[in-house]
């Protein structure tokens, strides 16, 4: 196996835990979400908003390793400026989802520390 095919499998692999861990985590939120049906005292509207952070915080740490795996890709074909323009599409798409992500899951922005309704400011 030549360097080349070797950082091709890591970007690959890089990208395949990405979709597994987006399609495991919805799994695991969906179930959850079920069980969590069953229990007393639980409210349909802080259900469903539990169920969309599950789903949420599986596709943002989903998309961090698609976004890894596209540029360790990146490195290994010859990097012309059309790869470069597709992997900066890609990655700005990608980094546009996950502020908004962020954004549904704490309330608050990345670069705001210790302002939203999950603040970490005590830690």
């Amino acid at each position: 196996m030549t360097y080349a095919e070797a950082i091709e499998l890591a970007g690959r692999l890089m990208e395949s835990t990405g979709v597994a861990i987006i399609v495991i985590g919805a799994v695991i939120a969906t179930v959850q979400f079920f069980q969590d049906q069953k229990k007393d005292g639980v409210t349909r509207k802080g259900l469903y908003r539990q169920y969309r952070t599950g789903v949420a915080m599986a596709i943002l740490l989903g998309l961090e390793f698609l976004v890894a795996g596209d540029i360790v890709r990146t490195v290994v074909i010859e990097p012309n400026m059309q790869s470069v323009i597709v992997l900066a599409i890609i990655v700005l798409i990608r980094t546009f989802l996950s502020f908004e992500l962020t954004l549904e899951i704490e309330g608050r922005w990345p670069w705001q520390r210790g302002t939203g309704k999950d603040s970490d400011a005590d830690i």
